[in-house]
């Protein structure tokens, strides 16, 4: 292979290099969404995308030396510092346009002038989205409703005024100052709908349909079809396709890891429980995993007993049943790591809803509404509740409410960033909290 500096590749090569990696990034850019408006998306998330984008193009390029007649004009320190150099000028290119496009959109450039039909709840969210959103290219100038004045719903906090009727509206697309139309009914308004539909179909601006949706818990939406027929899914998981093969991956790799490195650590807790007090060393609980199939996962025993029926009561401070050495290994989470056989066995992640006891399950799924939902994913050994402050004891209701809440949070924004993320996170939680 060449040098780096003077090796045997000649002005042909490098061109040649230039144009294949140029095109790789831009098909698989594409595929990755990095140049579509990125709609509110986190910039740690585009630096993911787009460092990943350019890892995957040089790959590409380096398979395809072996099998076109060209060198390349890099030694491997020269494909270290290029892909250091070009991901950095590549991010950094990026970051430019983006603020640019920010900076356009917040002075009222390149945004579509935007009217919304129904001035109501969901109306007002959709409005306010879009503000928040400041690459989404519209810009909210009112709202058009033709119900009486008396069942206007009396809103302080909207983000754009009241315009008055949709004949109001029609009159003002015609003097061209309306671009997109968004209807904001509720579903069961179908004649409504129908009509404002069959008024702007003269006209020539650009039409949305936003259904109400917010009626619903939503889990996971996207759009789907069934035989040609298009439909939204409510309730789904977000981890299927590749994107499962990737967090099987992640787990299978970082558990491994995990479980050589902490090896000694699990041997020296296996000792202590084992001579600290009667009873076996393992304790493997029955609990609900994905889509609601009961699994038996590993712990550590902490306490005298090892209740696994119909009545399980939780650990609470001070508790009486918790060993000495077992009061330790909750308090330092030590209890939880025989969980990651149960993630090299497939049944369980590093990260996800952490798994309540069936009995416990069988408790809230009647008192907190979406409950289940939570099993639409597999269980983890930690997860975005337990690092947001919901770890140890949920000895009141609206202290499930809330892990329920962002375990849902959690389905609905999952990425292999934030499984990363929520990692990190958890070693420092570890060391700050405290557990019964």
């Amino acid at each position: 292979m060449a040098a780096w500096w003077t090796g045997e590749a000649c002005p042909t090569d490098w061109l040649t290099f230039g144009l294949l990696g140029s095109i790789l990034m831009c098909v698989i850019g594409e595929c990755a969404g990095i140049y579509r408006p990125s709609r509110g998306r986190s910039a740690d998330i585009e630096v993911v995308l787009i460092a990943g984008s350019w890892g995957v193009s040089l790959a590409g390029v380096y398979l395809a030396s072996f099998f076109l007649p060209i060198h390349l004009p890099w030694g491997w320190l020269g494909i270290l510092a290029t892909c250091l150099v070009t991901a950095l000028l590549l991010l950094h290119c990026h970051v430019c346009i983006r603020s640019v496009v920010e900076l356009a959109n917040a002075n009222g450039y390149m945004t579509q002038r935007t009217a919304i039909v129904g001035f109501n709840r969901l109306g007002i969210e959709i409005a306010n989205n879009a503000k928040r959103a400041g690459d989404c290219g519209m810009r909210v100038i009112g709202f058009f409703d033709d119900r009486a004045g008396e069942r206007l719903e009396a809103i302080s906090d909207s983000p754009a005024p009241f315009l008055g009727s949709n004949q109001d509206l029609l009159q003002a697309i015609g003097r061209g100052e309306i671009d997109t139309v968004l209807i904001a009914f509720p579903m069961r308004a179908e004649k409504r709908i129908t009509g404002i539909l069959d008024t702007l179909s003269n006209s020539t601006v650009s039409v949305y349909l936003v259904p109400d949706f917010f009626v619903f818990e939503l889990l996971h939406s996207r759009w789907t079809n069934v035989g040609g027929l298009p439909v939204v899914s409510v309730f789904e998981t977000p981890i299927y396709g590749v994107d499962s093969w990737a967090k099987r991956i992640f787990d299978i790799v970082l558990g491994l890891v995990s479980l050589i490195l902490i090896s000694p650590i699990m041997i020296l807790c296996a000792i202590a429980v084992r001579y600290s007090s009667p009873g076996p060393i393992f304790f493997r609980q029955k609990r609900y995993g994905l889509d609601g199939k009961e699994i038996l996962v590993w712990k550590f025993r902490t306490m005298v007993t090892c209740d696994n029926g119909a009545v399980v009561k939780q650990a609470t401070k001070d508790d009486p049943r918790v060993t000495a050495v077992g009061r330790i290994l909750r308090r330092t989470s030590l209890d939880e790591l025989p969980q990651l056989f149960n993630v090299l066995a497939g049944n369980m992640s590093l990260v996800g809803p952490r798994p309540h006891a069936t009995a416990h399950n069988e408790k809230y799924r009647s008192l907190i509404r979406g409950y289940m939902m939570r099993h639409k994913v597999k269980p983890g050994i930690t997860g975005l509740a337990q690092v947001m402050g919901s770890r140890g004891e949920t000895d009141t209701l609206e202290k499930m409410e809330y892990r329920i809440e962002m375990d849902h949070r959690y389905i609905r924004e999952w990425s292999l960033w934030l499984d990363f993320k929520i990692v990190l996170k958890t070693f420092r939680v570890v060391l700050k909290q405290d557990a019964y």
